[in-house]
């Protein structure tokens, strides 16, 4: 069909991957390897799917050579209906198979939660939200470390900040970007009306020091005591440490571990990460002046999420998705919504595939 693009360029380059994944040398790189063996899965369904689709496209020909046959024609009629709709099928499987690998797939996640609006009830929905991504990743398996956080007078969060290793985190978290909204009624309402607070969710993929080159003479580095609400947690040498970058004015904050070089070694990541964050969005905006907001990113700054306890209803506004599983979710369960926001994502994109081949 006209729409497929050429399929050679993706056959010649899962041969060259297959050449390479035969070295045994190249395993003793456990993130090159990992690379090319996701690669090399992806191309392999492209091309699987590939021969499907062209096997469907060979016996719908075959079935058409039969319409002028009075015995066969109306076989061959049903035959050809549901041929395309199978063709239709493979068509879009290969197509959204085909579109750009997001480059940031793989990656180590880093998660930072803040309260927003809502005072002490916006740090307590902060902290629901840290155990209910925390609860989704030991649903998968993956591995969560804190880099910091800030805690509130009410036992919440001000700020927490939060590293997630798994092979796909970054492909199921990076559209949690966002204001998330709560509306429930608050432990400390007397009267039992319902409040709204929000918190906002970053999502950054890990920054590696070969790709964020920070010039030391770029940073002012303080060193302080670490304090924690209630005398709890207060260490007792300068451990806590703050960065500044002063390029860009970003400040990160890190106080979570008793060791000064373990908090430096964190904020670094957590610095290294936001920088590469904004690398990323310039290198877009290049590409994308003309959109006011980042279709497909995540990184849109409105509202994304509603939590809504009376009804038990969470909703994500950038879908119009709507479930009465509200619990279930804060307990983890949320691959119903990556899934529909996925799908949508992809469905965009193969949209814009198809105007751009048309084009």
């Amino acid at each position: 069909m006209d729409i497929i693009p050429d399929i050679e360029p993706f056959r010649q380059r899962y041969n060259e991957l297959e050449s390479q994944l035969s070295n045994p040398e190249i395993f003793k790189d456990a993130q090159l390897s990992s690379s090319l063996s996701r690669e090399h899965n992806r191309l392999k369904n492209i091309l699987e799917t590939a021969e499907k689709l062209n096997a469907v496209n060979i016996e719908i020909d075959q079935s058409k050579e039969l319409l002028n046959d009075d015995e066969f024609a109306d076989t061959a009629r049903d035959d050809i209906v549901h041929l395309n709709k199978k063709a239709t099928l493979f068509t879009e499987s290969l197509l959204l198979a085909m579109l750009p690998e997001d480059p940031d797939v793989g990656r180590n996640t880093i998660l930072e939660i803040r309260a927003g609006a809502g005072g002490n009830e916006a740090s307590l929905f902060a902290l629901d939200l840290y155990r209910m991504y925390c609860k989704y990743c030991e649903n998968k398996s993956w591995n969560v470390e804190c880099l910091s956080q800030s805690s509130s007078d009410s036992g919440g969060f001000k700020e927490v900040i939060f590293m997630i290793k798994g092979e796909d985190a970054w492909s199921k978290l990076k559209l949690e970007s966002g204001v998330h909204r709560v509306q429930r009624v608050p432990v400390t309402e007397a009267s039992g009306r319902i409040h709204t607070s929000t918190a906002t969710v970053a999502v950054l993929p890990e920054a590696k020091e070969v790709e964020i080159d920070i010039d030391p003479s770029d940073l002012e580095i303080s060193v302080c005591r670490a304090s924690g609400p209630g005398g709890q947690g207060v260490n007792t040498t300068d451990s806590a440490v703050q960065l500044l970058h002063k390029p860009s004015g970003i400040n990160v904050y890190c106080a979570d571990e008793r060791s000064q070089l373990k908090n430096k070694n964190k904020a670094m990541t957590v610095l290294r990460s936001r920088l590469l964050k904004v690398k990323q969005n310039e290198e877009r905006e290049k590409y994308a002046k003309e959109r006011k907001d980042q279709v497909g990113t995540g990184d849109r700054s409105e509202r994304i999420r509603t939590y809504n306890f009376p009804q038990s209803r969470i909703t994500d506004h950038r879908i119009h998705y709507t479930s009465h599983a509200l619990n279930e979710s804060l307990m983890g369960d949320l691959d119903h919504i990556f899934e529909n926001l996925n799908s949508y994502y992809q469905k965009l994109s193969l949209d814009n595939l198809l105007k751009s081949n048309e084009g």
